[in-house]
């Protein structure tokens, strides 16, 4: 009986504590053993055991293991009860702000990469997209006269071939040494205004653009559900909203090349990501780029009624 495994599963301390931070972050093995300062065999053994109670999704993701809660309607009355009861305890409020610090300490890395090669960067993209000119597929696809946020603008290639289509163009990017690059390639260009912030938390306004535009970024972000959510709220109704992204690979070179804390996505994943967020009419393009990858192109729609939970 489902509802007697599920009473156990959450019987013991730990596991109550891991079901309430994973439904809150999408943590490795390692990084949940530092949270919770216990030792890896017992914390896969919890792992397990909510695993098996359908509390906890597991995803692999090159050689680690990320786990994350499930919110379904079989565990429902669950999260709702776990969520409710745990987030004033001492001791949930500590694993929180111990995961909320491996978080930005994964954020702080890209940034530092970023950086680091943000001279560098066009030639780096180059050598794994070869001839695939993402910039020029995403402009056709915008409708004209458009105001188009270009989230992750990196060095403002995007920005710059977007701008001849539509009547506005605001790039945002958090890396100080990217926008650097990008204030030089659109100087002199009219309708280009570059933002400097965070992808999970937007320099724009509820509703400000028709268009939002995400290439080759996503697998970057430590939290995409967090960024998708917010490229929700700034669309306006109706709203086109277009990921460019590798597929689901294993290449390491490639990461060592572009960075990314992701090896890019599955199209089921990314479906459900988007869907999740609130968009729908979602259709994929796929293209062929260099060391045997795949880049999908996710077009959807800011769906009006969704109902978020």
């Amino acid at each position: 009986m489902l509802l007697v495994k599920q009473l156990k599963a959450l019987s013991e301390e730990t596991r109550l504590r891991l079901f309430h931070l994973l439904l809150h972050y999408e943590l490795s093995v390692n990084e949940i053993v530092t949270v919770l300062e216990m030792v890896q065999p017992r914390i896969s053994r919890h792992l397990k055991i909510l695993v098996d109670s359908g509390f906890l999704c597991p995803r692999r993701d090159g050689g680690f293991v990320y786990y994350s809660g499930v919110k379904s309607k079989n565990n429902s009355l669950f999260v709702k009860l776990v969520t409710g009861s745990l987030g004033d305890e001492s001791v949930c409020k500590k694993d929180m702000d111990r995961a909320e610090a491996i978080i930005r300490e994964r954020k702080n890395r890209t940034k530092r990469f970023f950086e680091s090669v943000a001279e560098t960067w066009e030639e780096r993209k180059h050598e794994v997209l070869g001839g695939l000119d993402l910039n020029r597929i995403i402009a056709e696809r915008i409708p004209t006269g458009c105001v188009v946020a270009d989230l992750g603008c990196g060095t403002g290639s995007l920005a710059e071939v977007l701008c001849e289509k539509a009547s506005y163009v605001i790039g945002v990017d958090s890396s100080a040494g990217m926008l650097q690059q990008a204030a030089a390639r659109i100087k002199g260009v009219e309708g280009v205004n570059i933002r400097l912030g965070e992808l999970e938390y937007l320099p724009l306004k509820d509703g400000e653009v028709h268009c939002a535009v995400m290439n080759m970024v996503l697998h970057h972000v430590s939290e995409p559900a967090k960024v998708l959510a917010e490229a929700y709220r700034v669309l306006k109704p109706a709203g086109l909203f277009l990921v460019a992204d590798f597929d689901k690979h294993k290449n390491i070179t490639v990461r060592d090349k572009i960075g990314g804390a992701w090896f890019g996505f599955s199209r089921q994943e990314l479906n459900k990501w988007l869907s999740d967020a609130g968009f729908s009419e979602i259709g994929v393009e796929t293209f062929p780029v260099n060391y045997g990858l795949m880049v999908n192109l996710f077009s959807s729609i800011k769906n009006n009624n969704h109902n978020k939970t």
